[in-house]
């Protein structure tokens, strides 16, 4: 594992363990405690460059350098860099002995809840906790039922068909700095990470590598590189231009080395998926041609195509076929060169530089980790957005301190004081814009936890599900149809409710709510936290044939979560969504003009 992910992992584990002590006198501001640790965690998680190249350039100055890390979680990443290991995490792990990290992900298994089954049933992992529901003894602890028990089991076998496979934002910075590494390498001409990671898959299995080199001789040095990079765990096998590896974080990794005049031949086949594959290489031979991962060859075995994906495609009749697309659902039937009409969504799919604004970031007023000011800050200075949408949880989530009718209010003018701060304040983007907003809860019974009256004042207002899970998709898909019909509501949030392989989601009947949506003027979100990916890539292509608008958020709670943005882009394009789908593509004012 590279130093950023373990060391991440380490700071989150910490922030779990606090969280199962009991509060403390001596410790008022523990809640704030674990704040810190969880933040540290977010933003090591996600820069572009290792630790210990930072500390070994700069020092303990380095690592303070980054955000959100103070001197005493700096001084426990530098020993961490220097000796392995953080003497206050051992000690933690002493008093409360139970592998933390395989909870992690687990829906509704929280710290206290640990502690709890800890305490009477000395269950300190994964593997105890299904024993000892399998054998019906959690139900005999105070608080718990047999019902609980059950929802536990079920839980557990949800959470252990996702086994194998990682988020893309868990693996997304390990691999580009990877990829960035091998082309940089010398005598290396490209290099790319392929496979699922390249369709921008919502779960990745593993990864793979292509690279081409300026000569053969440079495939061994490259093979040797590979191999003996300080993520690698163990060689499961080597060629002349092939590597296989397994990478610490528990997953494999291939490297393939080629021609140059194979590259996009390589990339086209090692991209995928299987599916799409399988129809192209079909069009090859109904051509009376040889495709392969070194080139596209005729009846005399000549390479005529191969350099570059685009050639590839081009002489089997195709335009090219951004890869997000690649899952034989009708993309090759729209690439075919002649239908211009049809197959201009190709070159039209929404961009990665697409985006204006994020309509759903949190702040500290609820359960964000940093100021309204501080937000947009780093959403204008960072990630070069032009607004945001302060859309925190309101009164009845309770849970995150949920903001009532007077504190929105409140909220709404101090953010229109912002604006005129921040803009003052500096020569940059004189017309980015704050927008007041709501994550309004929706209640069991479809109505709203926030007065109408009040929402009416906001700039935007979301909706969504957070409680209440288990009812029938007839009462579900009702509640969310409320909350769409209702004028004062111009999103629906993470329409499913889902986390990926942690929680299913709700039922909901997705055709219906899309109907409802279109005939309402209500949008639905793309949540882009890469754990959410809600909706998934075929509801929003159903949403883009029923002209249903869509956003893509952040669901950002640090300032770091902007860079999630990417993987609802990558989701959005896996639906088949252009730029003109996407409403936060448009400027502030054109999106607030277009809402109901």
């Amino acid at each position: 594992m590279s130093k950023n992910s373990e060391a991440a992992k380490i700071l989150r584990e910490i922030a779990f363990i606090l969280q199962t002590e009991e509060e403390k006198e001596s410790e008022p501001n523990a809640i704030f405690k674990v704040r810190s640790y969880n933040r540290a965690a977010d933003e090591i998680q996600n820069l572009s460059f290792d630790i210990g190249d930072i500390y070994k350039r700069d020092k303990l100055n380095g690592l303070l350098k980054i955000p959100s890390i103070g001197k005493a979680i700096a001084s426990k990443l530098e020993e961490y860099i220097t000796t392995g290991k953080i003497h206050y995490y051992e000690e933690l792990k002493k008093k409360m002995p139970v592998d933390v990290s395989q909870f992690f992900g687990l829906e509704g298994i929280g710290p206290k809840t640990i502690k709890t089954l800890y305490s009477h049933l000395g269950i300190k992992n994964i593997s105890d906790l299904e024993k000892a529901a399998t054998e019906g003894k959690i139900r005999s602890i105070p608080g718990f039922s047999k019902k609980k028990e059950e929802l536990i089991l079920k839980k557990l076998q949800f959470f252990k068909k996702g086994g194998g496979r990682l988020l893309i934002g868990e693996v997304f910075p390990l691999v580009k700095r990877i990829e960035e590494r091998l082309s940089k390498f010398r005598g290396v001409k490209q290099a790319v990470a392929v496979g699922s990671f390249r369709r921008m898959k919502e779960t990745i299995g593993d990864i793979d590598y292509v690279v081409s080199v300026v000569s053969e001789k440079e495939g061994d040095k490259i093979i040797d590189y590979f191999v003996n990079m300080p993520e690698v765990k163990e060689v499961s096998g080597r060629g002349s231009a092939k590597a296989f590896v397994k990478l610490n974080i528990g997953i494999d990794a291939d490297l393939l080395v080629v021609p140059a005049e194979s590259f996009g031949a390589a990339l086209q086949y090692f991209t995928g998926s299987k599916e799409h594959g399988v129809s192209i290489r079909k069009i090859a031979i109904s051509k009376g041609l040889r495709l392969n991962e070194w080139g596209v060859f005729d009846e005399q075995n000549n390479r005529i195509a191969g350099s570059t994906e685009e050639g590839v495609y081009q002489l089997l009749g195709l335009d090219w076929i951004p890869p997000e697309m690649r899952e034989n659902r009708g993309e090759i039937e729209l690439a075919k060169i002649g239908k211009k009409e049809e197959n201009a969504r190709l070159s039209q799919l929404i961009g990665y530089d697409d985006l204006k604004g994020d309509l759903q970031v949190h702040s500290d007023s609820t359960d964000g980790t940093m100021s309204i000011e501080e937000m947009a800050l780093y959403a204008r200075d960072k990630f070069g957005l032009n607004y945001i949408a302060i859309s925190d949880h309101t009164k009845s989530l309770r849970l995150t301190n949920g903001l009532d009718e007077q504190q929105l209010i409140n909220q709404a003018h101090r953010i229109e004081e912002i604006n005129d701060e921040i803009n003052k304040s500096s020569n940059k983007n004189k017309n980015f814009r704050i927008l007041s907003s709501a994550e309004v809860n929706i209640l069991k019974d479809g109505s709203l936890d926030i007065s109408d009256n009040v929402l009416d004042k906001l700039d935007i207002v979301g909706a969504a599900i957070h409680s209440n899970f288990a009812l029938p998709i007839e009462v579900q898909t009702e509640r969310l149809i409320n909350a769409a019909q209702n004028s004062s509501v111009d999103i629906i949030f993470h329409p499913t409710g889902r986390i990926i392989n942690r929680r299913e989601g709700y039922p909901v009947n997705i055709s219906k709510l899309i109907e409802v949506a279109k005939d309402s003027n209500t949008i639905l979100e793309i949540d882009a936290h890469y754990d959410r990916l809600d909706l998934k890539d075929e509801y929003i292509r159903m949403a883009i044939e029923n002209e249903v608008k869509l956003v893509i958020d952040s669901d950002a709670h640090h300032p770091s979560h902007y860079a999630f943005l990417q993987f609802g882009i990558g989701q959005a394009r896996r639906g088949w969504a252009t730029k003109s789908d996407i409403l936060n593509t448009l400027s502030a004012k054109e999106l607030l003009s277009s809402l109901k």
